[in-house]
């Protein structure tokens, strides 16, 4: 393994120029709650404090939201005026770009050179769905009759969201955009671990001229402003990014007053290599699937299923892949594997590892922490493999979250595809063959919200991203997405020359 050294002249950014209070209705305010210590996972140390909020911040918060819902000044705003000011909001976050993938490495460990990648991405999410604001279309009915009868949609009313710390931003922004879009109110809840870009990006909207209280960020604990945030009777929808656990208790409150919920939970990812696939590409592609972002990722490619002619070979390609990974400091353009969140979190994966090896996993490369020259304190583990996995042992089923990859064999299509889908989880899954017949044929075959072929990972503001199971319920992107942030309401008119006199002799017709 590679292990890079820092630098002292890391990228520059003011911290202490941020906002830290709570933004409600336009202003920032101090919580009620004990501030939170914000720790950069490379050092271990803390390097921002942030106002938290108590449980009467969020009733504040999400009472402001619904105020500014129903006074109109976004969600009656004429279409074309709303998708101008998202566009807006995209351009002020392109403008803040080098801030915001900056801070995001610094907050969650994740390699500059990965956050950037994924946050330049960012502005596309709001002009996609300015886009599908203003290209949706009402639905005309065929009534029979003398009737014309059409659909037409509206916003729910105050959304929360809940956001993870892995990917703070993309993930935020995945619901954010639909729901500004489609003419909700927000209340965005980052990761206590996580704050600060959410509440760069409450400025971003403030200046691009969302108007006051349409966009809320409140920071706090998920025990306490989380659970505030999804329980509050105002709370149309909740999106949430996160555990299952978590997600089921979401479900069940939500449930209780009939709002609606995306829930995008947890995962076990299986990534299907077939005989036909090149070892090296193969080796490449799994590693890919498994690191990238430390492991935590809720799709990441964790359970490797090999076929036993190539298993072998794919194993130690794996293993040679892994040990070349540079880990490091993650404010390096050269660090390719960075810090997991906390030391409680490297604590629980190391964990996975051992009760592995005693199933009777065979550890091929890492299983320990990884020591980073000048960066003592940080939460680095050595990218790991664990090969002759059976599908039954914990470490196959249950969610590891960290750079940690399984590998099973298989003999067969028909084993492979049982093996994939015989999980808790079904979120996110890949096929690698150089057999097109074979990878529509398994694709079709495998019970996942997503399915890549010889990839992993992708996502695009148009292309529908959940999954089922224990994996979750509804789906963020696209028209699956950009529609669930609205009701849809069915109108009726009657065109009939004559009146309505059903009791006045002339009953004719249908009732229903």
């Amino acid at each position: 393994m590679t292990l890079s050294s820092p630098v002292p002249d890391v990228v520059d950014l003011p911290v202490a120029s941020l906002p830290t209070g709570l933004r409600i209705g336009g202003e920032l305010s101090p919580g009620g709650a004990e501030p939170i210590e914000v720790v950069n996972p490379a050092t271990g140390e803390a390097f921002a404090t942030v106002a938290a909020a108590d449980t009467a911040d969020v009733d504040r918060a999400v009472r402001v939201a619904d105020e500014t819902f129903r006074s109109g000044v976004w969600s009656r705003m004429p279409i074309h005026d709303r998708a101008r000011l998202l566009h807006r909001f995209a351009d002020g976050i392109e403008a803040r770009m080098a801030d915001l993938y900056t801070l995001e490495t610094m907050n969650n460990g994740r390699p500059i050179t990965e956050t950037k990648a994924q946050i330049t991405r960012l502005a596309e999410w709001y002009r996609y769905n300015a886009a599908l604001l203003l290209a949706d279309r009402d639905a005309v009915v065929p009534l029979r009759g003398d009737y014309h009868a059409y659909t037409s949609r509206f916003p729910l009313g105050v959304v929360g969201i809940l956001a993870p710390f892995n990917h703070p931003m993309m993930i935020a922004s995945k619901s954010l955009a639909p729901a500004l879009a489609t003419g909700n109110s927000v209340v965005l809840k980052p990761s206590e671990q996580t704050p600060l870009t959410a509440m760069l990006l409450g400025d971003i909207a403030a200046d691009a001229g969302i108007p006051p209280g349409v966009l809320n960020v409140i920071n706090g604990l998920g025990r306490t402003a989380g659970a505030a945030l999804t329980e509050h009777p105002l709370v149309k929808k909740v999106v949430f990014t996160g555990g299952t656990e978590v997600g089921r208790a979401i479900s069940l409150a939500t449930a209780g007053r009939f709002a609606k919920a995306t829930l995008e939970l947890g995962g076990k990812s299986p990534v299907l290599v077939f005989d036909d696939t090149p070892v090296d590409v193969a080796a490449r592609g799994a590693a890919f699937a498994g690191f990238i972002g430390a492991g935590q990722t809720c799709i990441a490619g964790s359970r490797l299923l090999v076929q036993r002619g190539v298993y072998d070979r794919v194993v130690d390609g794996l293993a040679a892949q892994a040990q070349q990974i540079r880990v490091g400091d993650p404010s390096l353009p050269e660090t390719q594997l960075g810090p997991v969140i906390s030391e409680r979190a490297r604590t629980r994966i190391l964990g996975h590892v051992e009760s592995g090896i005693a199933e009777g996993a065979r550890l091929v490369t890492g299983g320990r922490a990884a020591d980073v020259p000048g960066l003592p304190g940080g939460f680095f583990i050595e990218p790991t493999v664990l090969a002759d996995v059976r599908n039954d042992m914990q470490i196959a089923q249950q969610e590891i979250f960290g750079p940690v990859v399984v590998v099973i064999p298989f003999d067969d299509e028909d084993e492979a595809i049982r093996l994939a889908n015989d999980s808790p989880f079904a979120l996110g899954s890949a096929i690698w063959t150089r057999d097109v017949a074979r990878a529509h044929r398994v694709a079709q075959q495998l019970e996942m919200g997503m399915v890549w072929v010889n990839d992993h990972h992708r996502l695009d503001p148009s292309s529908p991203w959940g999954g089922l199971k224990e994996s979750g319920t509804g789906r963020e992107g696209g028209w699956e997405s950009f529609h669930d942030f609205t009701h849809v309401r069915a109108i009726t008119v009657r065109t009939a020359a004559d009146d309505v006199d059903w009791y006045g002799g002339r009953a004719t017709g249908r009732l229903n």
